[in-house]
């Protein structure tokens, strides 16, 4: 059964952070969650006074108290119902979050990842990218646009769960499935083979991608029965992150779900395409 029972959320005072706040509290809401907020800074160095190469850490206690005086006066009124911690550090963003989340037992992070701006659609912010990476308990980010998250993903009716058709996808479809029954969702499911990219009208390739479509989806269909779980299958062909775009858009999904894992392994296409699926999809993305 999913358990979220406690969220950790870093802030960091950007719009794109407070952009974030509601599905926060929804999902805190719909698990009876507490919630904590988290927020770091990385102590630096300046140059002192006449003389460039004599370099001068900034005063980490300042830094610290002026930090947790911060975050120790967020108000937001969208937690005003949930029980919420606050905690701050100095230390790198991403080692102080991700090192919070398995000490305290986290069981989702989530965060925005600054997609702002001209060519931050290309771009994972690096604490963002590092947090996927390193963390072992679920992470949810928000569309990474360059605009705001939209409100109608807040209460997701519709979630698209990526799957690969290897045997490793059960437990992800099972986790899928039960995160949908709380949230009230429908789930579907997906699946990308490799685009056949030839002249168009090679009837050969045209069959031989059918061809692979129908195996793709007969595994899929087992792996969804193995996981007893009753859900739509739909396999398209194409990029991976390109494709799974495509199908979150034709099914107006408010959710994408994917097998994240440790992004390091090379464990499949999917999880090898993750940060490309979380840069492109046009809603947020659970990577369990």
């Amino acid at each position: 059964m999913v358990a979220i029972k406690h969220i950790l959320f870093p802030m960091d005072f950007s719009e794109r952070c407070n952009a974030a706040i509601p599905f926060v509290a929804a999902m805190a809401d719909r698990f009876g969650a507490r919630v904590t907020l988290i927020s770091a800074v990385q102590p630096f160095y300046y140059a002192g006074m006449g003389d460039p190469g004599n370099l001068v850490m900034v005063d980490t206690e300042a830094l610290l108290t002026e930090l947790k005086a911060r975050v120790d006066g967020l108000t937001v009124k969208e937690f005003a119902h949930l029980k919420v911690e606050k905690y701050a550090d100095l230390g790198d963003p991403a080692d102080v979050i991700t090192s919070f989340a398995h000490d305290k037992s986290v069981d989702l992070i989530m965060m925005p990842t600054h997609g702002y701006g001209p060519f931050r659609t290309l771009l994972l912010g690096s604490v963002a990218a590092k947090i996927l990476h390193d963390a072992k308990c679920p992470v949810w980010t928000a569309a990474h646009g360059t605009e705001e998250p939209s409100p109608e993903h807040v209460n997701p009716r519709t979630i698209l769960c990526a799957v690969e058709a290897a045997p490793k996808s059960v437990e992800l479809i099972k986790w899928a499935a039960e995160f949908s029954k709380t949230m009230g969702a429908e789930l579907r499911l997906s699946h990308v083979v490799p685009g056949i990219e030839s002249w168009p009208g090679s009837q050969m390739n045209q069959e031989f991608e059918r061809d692979m479509k129908l195996e793709a989806k007969a595994q899929i269909e087992k792996l969804k029965e193995s996981a007893g779980v009753d859900a739509a299958v739909h396999v398209v062909s194409g990029h991976v992150a390109d494709a799974v775009r495509e199908e979150a858009l034709n099914h107006n999904a408010d959710l994408v779900i994917i097998g994240r894992g440790v992004l390091q392994e090379t464990l499949g296409r999917l999880r090898s395409n993750a940060y490309a699926i979380i840069r492109n999809a046009p809603c947020p993305v659970l990577s369990v």
